[in-house]
This record gives C-alpha cells, structure tokens and sequence, in this order.
C-alpha cells in the first residue's frame, strides 16, 4: 500500500508532469517535420542526408517516427501525463479547493501579523461593514463579533477545470488516434459508391456498412475561366437503397451524418458522352494537359476492329469538343447537344473526388479546448479574503488575495474608508 501511496505522490509531481508535456510537445513537433506513413522508399529515398544532423531513414524506421501518433510510446506518454495530472487534481488541487472553501474566523493576533494586508479602523456598526463587502461582492460571513468574507472563489476552481480539460483532450487524442479511419473515393456522376477504399485506418476503426450516390456534380468558374468552386450532389442511401440524407457539398462544407464527415476534395474527368445513330456511347478519356482532355472516336461504332476515325479533344472549362483526323487537321468544332452528322457531343463524364473520414476523438477534444480557454481565463481572477475583528474601540481589518495585490489593497482601504 505504502509503495501504491509513493507512485501515486511521484505521479502528482509537477516536475514530472512538466517534462511529460515538453517530451509530448517535441515528439509532435518532430512528427510535423518528418512526414507521416509514407512507404518506405520515401524515406530512404529523401532523408539520404540526415535530418538535424541525426534522423536518418533507419532511425526514422526504427523509432517509427514515420506513424508517431500511433506509435505505442506515444500513447504510453499520453496516459502517463494524464495520469500525473488525475493524481495531481485529488492530492493537491481538490484538497487546496476544500481548504479554502472553509469558513475560518481568527481571533489570535499572532494569526492576523501573518497577513500581508492589516489595518485598524474606528468602530463601525457590523452592519455598515457587511453592506459594503456585499456592493464589493463579497460573501459575507458571521461569528459573533467576527466578520469573515471571500470572493473570487472561482479562480480556484479553474486550476480544476484546466486538468480535466487536458485529459479530456488526451483521451480524445487517444480515441482519435486508434478508432478514426479515411478513405477516398472517386466516383462518376450518377454512380453509387461505398466506403471501401481505405486510406488510413487503426486498430479499433469501425468501418460503416453505408452507400451513398453522386446526383449530379458541377464547377463554377472565374471571369479568366479558372476553377472557381466545384459541387457535388449527395445522396446517403440505407441498406435497401433508400435516401436517407441528401446535401450539397463544396470544398469548406462537408456533409456530417451519424459520426462521418465527406469532405469534396477533388475532381476528374473519365470520359465523354457521344451520340451516333441514336446510339449513346461513352468513351475513356485521358489527360494530357492541364484541363484539356483526348479521346479516340472511330468513324464506325459497328466495326469493332475499325482503326479509322477521329481524336476527341475538350478543354474541360468549355463545353465545345475539336474533331481532328488521322493527320492532325481540324474537322469541326461541336457544342455539347450540338449533331454534327450523325455524331452528337453530350458532354463530359465527370468524377468527383469525396474523403469519408470518422474522427471519434472530435467531439472530446473540441469539448475540452473549450473547457481549457474558459477556465484559463478564469483563473485570473483573483481570490481574496478579509477578516475583520470588531470591538467597542476598533476595528482591525486583515486579508489577502492571490493576485492583484496592490488593487486589493487600495478595495480593503476603499471599505474602510467610504464608512
């Protein structure tokens, strides 16, 4: 038990809790520096030159500071620190909170020569002092003729509040780091699609058994014709195919639902969409130069062994295809719903990039970076205290305050002085 009592009172050290935070401070920022689950030709590729002198690739490996955040002396540092901070919170900060919530009235010089701030005044009636700390709000208190009164008591609540902030953050760090997943996926308009192309999963990752369909996707463009915004329409479907949520998503505006996030990350183009003899085809595509893109369209769709025909060529900002021949010379230029002999242009066959990603630990670390701003700001409030002896002659007036010294001195002197 004695040994149980000692691990549990070096946990609580600040010392150590201290250098937790700078060794977890420095992994992270060494895990920003290196990239992260990279393949391993990657970095025996780029860091040929040690990093700083001293992170090779074989180091690197080694440590596996190629994954830090999943790496098992990472999440053994994340729980140590929270766990210096659960031991610090009972052994120190909740018994200092119980102590100063108690109500103490002193009647001992010897006590009241300790405090920083001592003063006599003329006797007043208790009840002109008890008005005036309560306009100051104070809580006032009485024993006889003793007069205690404190405020501010939250500013030490908030050293509280900020250690259970922090292991709200570790825990969901923690749950981030072994239940989250990503994937991506790349899918034409109209198709269906599901989670399935797994980029980036953990050890307890929950893969979601959900289906959803691109409706329509569609680009916005510049007055220059750059790419503006790009949207996708779309649809979450059950298990038996019905829709069950349908959103617009954008680049900056994600669909949220039951824990995912579907991020519009990319764009694509797969091919054409023609029209030969009330026949529709459609035809792969290939990217050959910034947004211009080059298909094969043979002359004959009925002769599959045809090897004569035309290049399809679309500048992807513009909905107008270039016919060339076999020897490079322009045929035509066709607008989309455009015939031209028997061939009409429909368009392009567009795919839209979606990141599905389920991040558990979220909602914990946003919860707790909320609770850690609140409670830092609390915490400079400052606490004060004022006990005051009266007499038929006097009346001597002590207290001290955690911080702002010198304003609480000028309020105590304000008391006694405005009665």
């Amino acid at each position: 038990m004695k040994i149980r009592f000692n691990l549990v009172k070096y946990l609580a050290n600040l010392k150590l809790a201290i250098f937790l935070l700078l060794t977890i401070a420095g992994v992270s920022i060494i895990g920003s520096i290196v990239e992260q689950n990279q393949a391993v030709d990657f970095y025996q590729k780029n860091y040929v030159e040690p990093l700083f002198g001293v992170l090779n690739a074989d180091l690197i490996l080694s440590l596996g500071l190629d994954h830090v955040f999943k790496t098992w002396w990472f999440f053994a540092l994340l729980i140590l620190f929270g766990l210096s901070l659960t031991c610090c919170t009972f052994l120190q900060q909740l018994p200092a909170l119980e102590r100063v919530r108690k109500i103490k009235f002193y009647k001992s010089n010897r006590i009241f020569n300790r405090f920083p701030v001592q003063t006599k005044a003329n006797f007043v009636p208790t009840g002109k002092y008890i008005g005036a700390l309560r306009q100051k709000q104070y809580k006032v208190f009485q024993c006889g003729k003793n007069l205690y009164a404190n405020k501010g008591l939250v500013g030490r609540v908030s050293p509280i509040v900020v250690h259970f902030s922090m292991i709200l953050i570790l825990l969901g760090t923690i749950l981030a780091s072994t239940s989250g997943f990503v994937a991506q996926e790349f899918i034409p308009e109209t198709e269906i699609f599901y989670v399935q192309n797994i980029l980036n999963n953990n050890i307890n990752s929950f893969i979601p058994q959900i289906s959803g369909r691109v409706n329509d996707f569609w680009i916005s463009y510049k007055d220059d014709l750059t790419v503006k915004q790009f949207y996708t329409d779309l649809s979450l479907l059950d298990k038996n195919g019905n829709e069950i949520r349908r959103e617009t998503i954008y680049v900056n505006h994600p669909l949220k639902y039951n824990g995912l996030t579907f991020y519009q990350t990319d764009w694509n183009v797969v091919g054409f969409r023609v029209k030969s003899d009330d026949q529709l085809y459609q035809l792969p595509a290939i990217k050959k130069d910034k947004e211009i893109y080059v298909s094969w369209l043979p002359s004959n769709f009925n002769t599959v062994s045809s090897q004569s025909g035309y290049t399809l060529l679309n500048i992807a900002n513009r909905g107008i295809a270039f016919l060339y021949d076999q020897t490079g010379s322009l045929v035509s230029k066709i607008e989309v719903n455009e015939p031209l002999s028997n061939l009409c242009f429909l368009g392009l066959i567009e795919s839209t990039g979606i990141q599905i990603k389920a991040d558990p630990g979220l909602a914990l670390i946003y919860f707790g970076f909320f609770l850690l701003i609140i409670s830092i700001f609390s915490s400079y409030i400052s606490y004060s205290q004022i006990w005051l002896l009266i007499d038929q002659k006097n009346t001597r007036v002590n207290g001290k305050s955690n911080r702002s010294k010198i304003a609480f001195e000028f309020e105590v002197l304000n008391v006694i002085l405005n009665l």
